[in-house]
């Protein structure tokens, strides 16, 4: 029987490699709905190739399809799904993927902003309702597949019986490309365009990914993300540089064995795992890694003088968990006025940092505290 599938987000980068999971495997998967920011024509053309029967937007469209927050999130819920593929970025997946857990839906998740500030909250709802969050970041799929095991499982998809798998993890090491900066010795943020920071080596994602992986925010809300999916605490959790992008992850075990995930630097592998767990596809739409694809792999501990935005990350972490929103709703707040020419690429750490010293505070006000910010930092 063919899984069904919810897929938020299609028009993007990752609904993009969704599709060609699914069109690789006709037999293993069918799409009944799909949903899209504004790409109205783009979500039609869609839905007249794959079969979807229902449609969603984030924006109002002159072509009838169902928009707005209330639209997304009752297609989230749609009782025909098996899956829903959470891909819409920022905080836009918030509702929806809440929505598709109240259903009794399996969530593929790769808006890491919902749990960033929602964390403890959704995987509450998660356990309660005995859904399973499949992560979608090649990083989370490559602990996730780390932490499988016959007699435990990872927080994420326990349901109860199962020993937990984060008690037998010394620490788990999220890799990092570096981004476009990583080499640029004369780099001076003040000065950084829109242009250098979407020109990404590795990664094709959205615009605001890619901002987020070239300043490394990226990676500290990829920390935070771990600690809700997979139980485990700041102190267990590592970023090293790994250009290459072959390794996308590693979990040290406490009986000193080091696990690591490696493959091409391709969405569609982490996707399909998700999309087929907790079996393996017998194929994909990506190459396989070879032998002389691994020569010269480089790791090295991230330089926190040159990426300001993960060092906030790793010293509010031990504050607690009032400060994940804040992290994730000042940085978007700030990367949408940078993409936009509101604000220097060097204020995007500041907004955070006087965001993260106001204190806890509401998701509402913590966006507004944040646009005070920009129109104080962007004003003459």
């Amino acid at each position: 029987m063919r899984r069904r599938l919810v897929i938020l987000g299609a028009t993007g980068s990752i609904g993009a490699s969704t599709l060609r999971v699914v069109a690789a495997h006709p037999d293993r998967f069918e799409v009944v709905g799909l949903a899209a920011g504004r790409d109205a024509a783009g979500l039609q053309a869609l839905a007249a190739r794959f079969g979807a029967r229902r449609l969603a937007l984030a924006a109002p469209n002159a072509l009838g399809i169902p928009h707005g927050e209330a639209a997304l999130a009752d297609l989230a819920a749609d009782p025909e799904a098996d899956l829903v593929v959470m891909a819409i970025a920022g905080m836009a997946g918030y509702a929806p993927t809440l929505a598709a857990i109240e259903a009794g839906h399996d969530v593929a998740l790769a808006t890491k902003e919902v749990l960033v500030m929602a964390g403890e909250e959704v995987m509450r709802r998660r356990a309660a309702k005995g859904v399973r969050i499949l992560p979608l970041d090649s990083e989370h799929s490559a602990i996730f597949q780390a932490l499988q095991g016959e007699a435990y499982a990872p927080a994420c998809v326990r349901r109860g019986g199962e020993a937990p798998a984060e008690g037998r993890v010394a620490e788990a090491i999220l890799t990092a490309s570096g981004g476009p900066f990583l080499g640029r010795g004369d780099l001076d943020w003040a000065r950084v365009t829109v242009a250098e920071a979407l020109a990404h080596p590795r990664w094709a994602m959205g615009p605001k990914v890619t901002v987020d992986s070239a300043t490394m925010m990226n990676k500290g809300l990829e920390l935070i993300e771990a600690i809700h999916l997979f139980g485990l605490r700041p102190d267990q959790l590592r970023v090293w540089v790994h250009p290459q992008s072959v390794v996308h992850s590693l979990v040290r075990f406490r009986d000193g064995a080091l696990l690591a995930q490696l493959a091409v630097p391709d969405m569609a592998l982490p996707i399909q795992y998700a999309l087929t767990w907790p079996d393996r596809a017998g194929h994909g739409p990506a190459a396989a890694l070879s032998l002389a694809d691994m020569q010269g792999l480089t790791f090295a501990e991230p330089d926190l003088g040159r990426f300001p935005c993960l060092r906030l990350v790793l010293e509010a972490l031990p504050k607690g968990a009032w400060t994940h929103p804040i992290l994730t709703l000042a940085d978007e707040v700030a990367v949408r006025a940078f993409l936009a020419g509101r604000l220097r690429a060097d204020r995007i750490a500041a907004v955070i940092e006087e965001c993260l010293a106001a204190g806890p505070a509401p998701f509402d006000a913590i966006v507004r505290r944040a646009e005070s910010i920009v129109a104080r930092f962007a004003s003459p």
